[in-house]
């Protein structure tokens, strides 16, 4: 099995690519495994952010790497928390859940997508980014114990339930991380 470097300490992230990867015959290798730390998200989008982990993980390993930068934009927010949809939670998701329901209900506006930039970068400096993004609506209450992050608050358009009840087979097919990556495997499969 090959193996990729997936820029992220994030362990939610890092078993959603492990999922992506692994019928391609790639094992995701976290940047914490191999004890690399990820530079500080400075970018004002998120292909810049992707882009600053990814040719830091590469430089800094030796070996080919993938970094996400994703977040969830909200109407109701003006496309916010965005790039700063990690900052927002602040590690209590509970809490920004409960602002997001807030503005929501405050707007009468309740559209809501996920962006995902995947910068895929070469140990000789050579990278490209893709993004994928998912539309939806933000629930009025959160629900399920799958997925991390917003999952719990976010309902994609076609379903009524959220990512963290529809589970690993479904958001794996319809993310926006699942479409980034569909462009990826592209070019890894041509032998990228």
């Amino acid at each position: 099995m090959k193996q990729i470097l997936v820029a992220t300490h994030n362990a939610g992230k890092l078993r959603e690519f492990g999922l992506l990867f692994a019928p391609l015959g790639y094992e995701a290798v976290g940047a914490g495994a191999l004890g690399l730390t990820e530079p500080e998200e400075t970018a004002d989008s998120f292909e810049g952010n992707a882009r600053l982990k990814a040719v830091a993980a590469a430089q800094a390993s030796g070996m080919r790497a993938l970094a996400d930068d994703s977040g969830l934009c909200v109407a109701a927010l003006g496309g916010g928390p965005g790039v700063f949809s990690a900052r927002y939670a602040a590690g209590d998701y509970p809490g920004a859940f409960a602002k997001v329901i807030a503005a929501c209900k405050a707007a009468g506006e309740w559209r809501a997508w996920f962006v995902c930039a995947l910068c895929l970068a070469e140990q000789d400096g050579a990278r490209a980014t893709y993004i994928g993004r998912v539309q939806g609506r933000i629930a009025e209450v959160p629900s399920g114990g799958g997925g991390f992050g917003y999952d719990p608050l976010f309902v994609p358009v076609g379903y009524a339930q959220s990512f963290a009840v529809l589970g690993d087979a479904v958001k794996g097919r319809i993310s926006h991380r699942a479409r980034a990556l569909a462009q990826v495997v592209k070019v890894l499969g041509a032998g990228g």
